[in-house]
């Protein structure tokens, strides 16, 4: 009985050997004094020198936003002129006509006839009197166009190269046929070269111009009036001048 309680005894003191061991170990050992460096403790603690931009790195720029595109409108396509439909206007049919009736005149009337539509156009100044159809010369016998001067009036006349054809209200511009005068109006060239104008108008005509009045005759609006060509003159011998008689002199005296 004795052993085994000193063999309890014993296993008791191994067990708190055992105990004590570990509750040494974890008892923490006192710490030694770290050693210091005199110089380290006096010299100053260093700043850090602030950062230099790296030359080669070019610095952030933010981008700049691009302007908005603006579309450039398109030009808008040009209207094609319309084409001129050729002829008089007017709405006169052939042998009618529009007269002005005035109790004077401001000025002596002045004629204007296109060829191309047919037309002859009075003018008192600026003031347009009248405008009539005519008929003119057709293909081989086509009027003659420029600046002319009416020459002769009468009442009524016959011609002398066309089978004394009648030329009422006869109004000459030339003196080898061409002439204003009433005639068939078919409203296109039919004449032999002269303009034949509506009977009334003929009269009307007859009664408002003057001698020496103008008539101009254009192929069309379009061409420019061609400019008076003058009148040639016919030229004039001189008159012989006798020659220069010397003065006789009487003889010189001396005394």
């Amino acid at each position: 009985m004795m052993f085994v309680l000193k063999t309890r005894g014993v296993a008791l003191g191994a067990l708190g050997l055992m105990l004590a061991v570990p509750a040494a170990a974890q008892t923490p050992a006192a710490q030694a004094p770290v050693a210091q460096d005199p110089a380290a403790q006096q010299a100053p603690t260093a700043e850090p020198a602030p950062a230099q931009p790296d030359p080669a790195v070019s610095p952030a720029v933010e981008p700049v936003p691009a302007p908005p595109v603006v579309p450039t409108p398109e030009p808008e396509p040009r209207p094609e002129p319309k084409a001129v439909k050729k002829g008089p206007p007017d709405s006169l049919k052939p042998g009618q006509f529009v007269w002005e009736s005035r109790d004077a005149y401001a000025n002596p009337l002045r004629m204007v006839i296109v060829l191309d539509i047919q037309r002859m156009y009075v003018f008192d100044g600026d003031s347009l009197v009248g405008f009539t159809t005519v008929s003119t010369g057709k293909k081989g016998k086509e009027t003659p166009t420029g600046v002319f001067k009416i020459l002769q009036k009468k009442i009524y006349h016959e011609s002398n190269l066309y089978a004394n054809a009648p030329m009422p209200f006869m109004q000459r511009l030339t003196w080898d046929g061409i002439a204003l005068h009433a005639g068939h109006n078919p409203g296109y060239p039919a004449s032999h070269g002269c303009i034949r104008l509506p009977k009334t108008f003929a009269k009307s005509l007859y009664d408002a111009t003057m001698m020496d009045g103008e008539v101009v005759i254009l192929d069309s609006l379009s061409k420019p009036r061609p400019k008076p060509q003058p009148v040639p003159v016919a030229p004039v011998d001189p008159v012989p001048v006798p020659p220069e008689q010397p003065t006789p002199t009487s003889p010189l005296t001396i005394n």
